[in-house]
């Protein structure tokens, strides 16, 4: 059982240090502050090859291009709000991980609620369409005796 929770807690911390394995040691900024603020920076960045990851978190190269571009700006003198308008203006709104509400993007904030409630409307009408069908079709007296003579309805049959 100590062999269980030691792996876990192995697993555990490699996934909690798995974003600053993909910040290699020649791209930190000797300046702490600049360096808090790149990190920071990275995190609302997304990486345009993996794009479920921040910039911070993936191991792609175009990843790696974009903290040095960040890391520069900062060096020169650009301010948070800077960097991010000219990686939006270079990359477009698809860069930032929480892109602006607008109407471009409305599709993309407001697709899932949508098609949970249209899920929701499908199953509802589906339901109630079946509800109003009866569990077993009913027969006319005419049909009942026509399947008697079919299958030949004989009480001898049942008893033996």
């Amino acid at each position: 059982m100590k062999r269980f929770w030691a792996a876990i807690l192995v697993a555990c911390s490699l996934l909690a240090s798995q974003s600053s394995l993909a910040i290699r040691p020649d791209e930190v900024l000797a300046d702490p502050v600049l360096e808090e603020r790149a990190r920071e920076i990275g995190k609302q960045l997304r990486c345009l090859v993996c794009q479920n990851q921040s910039i911070d978190d993936s191991d792609a190269d175009l990843a790696r291009d974009l903290r040095i571009l960040v890391r520069e700006r900062l060096q020169q003198g650009d301010t948070d709000d800077e960097v991010l308008a000219y990686m939006k203006a270079r990359y477009g709104d698809f860069v930032l991980l929480k892109p602006p509400m607008g109407p471009v993007t409305y599709l993309l904030w407001f697709g899932p609620a949508l098609l949970g409630v249209a899920g929701i409307v499908a199953v509802v009408f589906f339901f109630r369409r079946n509800r109003e069908r009866p569990d077993e079709p009913t027969l006319t007296d005419a049909e009942r005796r026509r399947i008697a003579e079919v299958i030949g309805d004989r009480p001898e049959a049942g008893g033996t």
